[in-house]
């Protein structure tokens, strides 16, 4: 489990009390510059806690990527720390890729039941309009970008990850599209986070989250036909 955090003190607890021990060989808590007792309640809790002191999502996937890299893992599933997706929904990730060789799952917040209000109205546009045009440019089916995912270590290596905020996600399902991986996505359950979103919870994040995302699912076009 790799999860990246910024001041979960309040939600990481819950998240890494929820994990199901039988699925879970190790979990790497990616502090990304809490000014709060984050990474202490995570180590605490049984957590391997490292620092990501350059601030994005997809710095703090790749740093803890990089401090996976050291136990030879098969599958890493990463989560957010803010207890809105269901720890124990792992399970529902992990079986298609252990029983039904798929390479990578989205859990998605589409599919699945969502908390009234647990997804603003921004996310639902854009998880509503972003994989249509990936499918309509790369021609794979997503319903929808969560974070909530697992995918063999082995395929995430060979996706040469880069993006280092708001386009971390995007930029994985569109290259897992470009190189045919098997994907499948399955309904997860969805609330509200505990605290306020760092990419959606702002209006110019929210703005700058989708520039990005946008921006990444057409640029991946020319890149692959370069």
């Amino acid at each position: 489990m790799i999860i990246p955090v910024l001041n979960e003190e309040a939600s990481i607890g819950l998240v890494l009390a929820d994990l199901p021990d039988d699925l879970v060989s190790r979990v790497i808590v990616v502090d990304n510059g809490s000014t709060d007792q984050t990474g202490q309640v995570a180590s605490n809790a049984g957590a391997i806690v490292v620092k990501e002191p350059q601030r994005g999502y997809g710095a703090a996937c790749l740093r803890g990527m990089a401090e996976a890299r050291q136990y030879h893992p098969d599958l890493i599933v990463f989560l957010d720390g803010d207890y809105s997706d269901h720890p124990e929904d792992l399970s529902l990730l992990v079986k298609p890729i252990l029983e039904d060789n798929y390479d990578m799952v989205i859990g998605s917040r589409m599919l699945g039941r969502r908390e009234p209000g647990a997804l603003p109205i921004q996310s639902l546009v854009g998880n509503y309009m972003v994989p249509r045009i990936i499918r309509l440019l790369y021609g794979h089916h997503y319903t929808d970008l969560g974070p909530f995912r697992a995918i063999r270590y082995d395929r995430l290596l060979d996706l040469n990850m880069e993006d280092t905020n708001y386009g971390w996600t995007v930029e994985m399902q569109i290259k897992a599209a470009q190189k045919k991986y098997r994907t499948i996505d399955v309904p997860v359950q969805y609330r509200q986070r505990i605290g306020i979103s760092k990419i959606t919870g702002t209006l110019s994040g929210a703005v700058r989250a989708g520039f990005k995302i946008l921006w990444l699912t057409f640029t991946y076009v020319f890149r692959k036909k370069g």
